[in-house]
């Protein structure tokens, strides 16, 4: 009977520390995956920022007023501007 005993008292410490290390890994994993939602949220964040700050970078009222100011372009003369159109075109 005390060999039983032992057996079951053995295996009864081994399933323990087993029930120890699940626990352990799932608060590990827990904290991991909060630290990596976290970062997700930041991530976010800055993806909106950039495309509010591509949208103002592409307008194309500025990218006129860019091209006018520090390029010194100027629209043609309209005398100079020619529309092609296709021949089979509806």
């Amino acid at each position: 009977m005390s060999r039983l005993n032992i057996a079951l008292a053995i295996v009864l410490v081994a399933c323990a520390l087993a029930v120890i290390q699940a626990q352990h890994r799932s608060r590990t994993y827990f904290v991991e995956l909060e630290r990596l939602k976290k970062e997700a949220r930041v991530l976010d964040e800055q993806w909106g920022r950039l495309q509010l700050e591509q949208g103002t970078w592409a307008n194309p009222a500025r990218i006129d007023a860019v091209a006018r100011e520090r390029l010194g372009l100027i629209a043609p003369p309209q005398e100079r501007i020619h529309v092609e159109t296709l021949a089979d075109a509806p």
